[in-house]
């Protein structure tokens, strides 16, 4: 079951859609059973909720088939959300994935220990320093993260769009005026410093094919995040993925390990409360 809906996030609208485990009698736990995780899809540097080759509609069904409720939205500016992508800075982005945080926990049926975001590019990063912000983030799953948000984008859009930005007040990227504040609050954020302010589990997956944000940066996070003193961090490495996961075997596998890890976790957790001292 699949609804689309609309958030309200300061001036922004965004355009969402959530989608709910099958019915009982459907043969899935359905929302009446009881309460169930969640899991917020965080899209990249000028995405959409739909994403590549459909890669976050094909991640919510799969999941919610599995008993998660899946909540997947455009950033303002993108798909078929409302306002300027990028005009309030990185800070915006992590606004609105807190709002939609909000939303997400006003459903009646929402599990509010079983909080996932996952986030895949650019949205790995915001993930992230929302989660080092926002207590209520419980799991992190990171599809091919940024880890430099400044150089990692700056690469993307080319140097002569940053500077024309700088220069002009505005630049022209695929149709997105990128405006200087946006790139100046990319220079303000570092994922590697803020991580280890989340406790909570980690599931990194990359492939080795990815030409956009390199592989290497799996395994520096993987080492940081094992740094803290909480919380467990596990790395997937899919060989020959691009950044994008194209094609059915690298979509096959990048769903169906981040689907057992969710699956993994939540057992685990319902193992431990079975625990009583």
């Amino acid at each position: 079951m699949e609804h689309h809906i609309t958030i309200r996030s300061e001036r922004y609208e965004l355009a969402a859609t959530l989608h709910y485990p099958p019915a009982e009698e459907e043969g899935g736990k359905g929302c009446g059973s009881g309460r169930y995780p969640i899991i917020i899809l965080c899209h990249g540097f000028v995405g959409t909720r739909i994403g590549v080759d459909r890669l976050f509609v094909l991640a919510a069904r799969e999941f919610a088939r599995h008993g998660y409720m899946v909540l997947r939205f455009d950033y303002g500016g993108c798909g078929e959300s409302t306002g300027d992508y990028g005009a309030g800075g990185l800070n915006a982005l992590i606004d609105q994935t807190r709002t939609v945080l909000d939303y997400a926990l006003d459903i009646d049926c929402v599990d509010p220990q079983r909080v996932v975001l996952l986030g895949h590019s650019l949205g790995g990063a915001v993930a992230i320093l929302t989660a080092a912000r926002d207590k209520r983030v419980k799991s992190l799953v990171l599809w091919s993260a940024v880890a430099y948000p400044f150089n990692d984008i700056v690469n993307i859009t080319g140097k002569k769009t940053y500077e024309t930005a700088v220069q002009c007040g505005s630049a022209d990227h695929l149709g997105y005026a990128l405006q200087p504040v946006f790139f100046e609050s990319l220079s303000q954020h570092q994922p590697f410093e803020q991580l280890r302010k989340f406790n909570g589990d980690v599931l990194l997956v990359h492939g080795t094919a990815d030409d956009v944000i390199p592989v290497d940066y799996c395994f520096l996070y993987q080492k940081l995040f094992w740094l803290r003193s909480q919380g467990q961090c596990e790395k997937e490495i899919i060989f020959q993925a691009d950044h994008t996961f194209t094609g059915s075997l690298a979509k096959e596998q990048l769903l169906s390990k981040t689907r057992d890890w969710l699956l993994y976790i939540d057992k685990r957790k319902n193992e431990w409360n079975d625990w009583t001292i």
